[in-house]
């Protein structure tokens, strides 16, 4: 008896590290085909795109339909679109979010309503969003191709993710804090300044990050809202072309204008890297300056 449980529980040791070892296998696997896939990608837009990459190419306006010259007033508009579209959507975003989380009750019908309106916006395709864009901003409210449709466009498109990103973060802080703050006396609005968004605070710049990435790289909806200009913007009622929609135009378009294409995706990488590891810096930062005045 005594040998005939030995050899059952070494079938079953042995049985237990095949298994683990195949699931370590499977995903390591996964890890290595996306991060080779990853790793492919931005080789290949380096590759072929940092040869173009020169001042000149930073600081003047495209010639030839985008064969020669550079980016200047494409980069210009990019920024103006994404910084339309941030300025809208964060106080939105962070607001909503707050309402949802701090101030409605999780099973209401107003709680449900707006996340199943969120998850419902959240899956619609950014093509949609641009015909939406084009005849509400564009048309009924007389803003043309502008900037300012296309930031607001994206607006709309990144409100989703912002929302339901921050609320989870919220949701997530643990009940002690708000108790402890009351014990404490502090009021609703202290509370959630000095305790809850800080510690809410991962879940609030993931959101950003995927709004900006989001916003940056979209090229449906802007062909539709801001236009395709490449002239140097001087307002945000002026049409721009972004960024991903020169790309797009270079590739798709415009013969012979591949290797430009290349080095603005080139650039649009950098951007995204640059401003995830921005903002990711500034929200530890936040974090901790609030816990330790706290």
């Amino acid at each position: 008896m005594t040998r005939k449980i030995t050899v059952s529980q070494t079938f079953s040791a042995r049985h237990f590290r095949a298994s683990e070892w195949l699931s370590s296998l499977v995903i390591w696997t996964v890890v290595a085909l996306i991060s080779g896939a990853l790793f492919w990608l931005l080789a290949d837009i380096f590759w072929h795109g940092v040869g173009q990459i020169s001042w000149d190419f930073l600081t003047t306006k495209p010639l030839n339909a985008g064969r020669e010259g550079g980016i200047a007033p494409i980069l210009v508009a990019t920024g103006m679109i994404v910084g339309v579209c941030m300025a809208v959507s964060v106080p939105l975003g962070v607001g909503t979010a707050v309402l949802l989380a701090e101030f409605t009750a999780t099973e209401s019908w107003l709680g449900r309503s707006v996340r199943l309106s969120l998850d419902a916006l959240a899956g619609v395709p950014s093509i949609v969003f641009g015909l939406f864009g084009n005849a509400f901003f564009c048309k009924t409210l007389g803003l043309g191709f502008s900037i300012l449709s296309g930031g607001l466009t994206l607006a709309c498109m990144v409100l989703p993710i912002l929302i339901r990103s921050t609320q989870e973060g919220l949701q997530s802080v643990p009940d002690d804090y708000r108790r402890s703050a009351a014990a404490l006396g502090l009021s609703r609005t202290a509370t959630l300044w000095e305790l809850l968004l800080p510690a809410a605070m991962p879940g609030l710049m993931v959101g950003l990050l995927l709004g900006i990435g989001r916003a940056i790289s979209e090229t449906a909806a802007l062909i539709f809202t801001s236009g395709s200009v490449d002239r140097m913007p001087e307002s945000l009622w002026d049409s721009g072309r972004a960024l991903s929609v020169h790309i797009f135009d270079l590739a798709m378009n415009v013969s012979g204008g591949e290797s430009h294409a290349y080095g603005a995706a080139l650039i649009l990488v950098t951007i995204l890297v640059v401003i995830n590891s921005s903002v990711s810096w500034l929200a530890e930062r936040f974090r901790k300056s609030r816990i330790l005045v706290v």
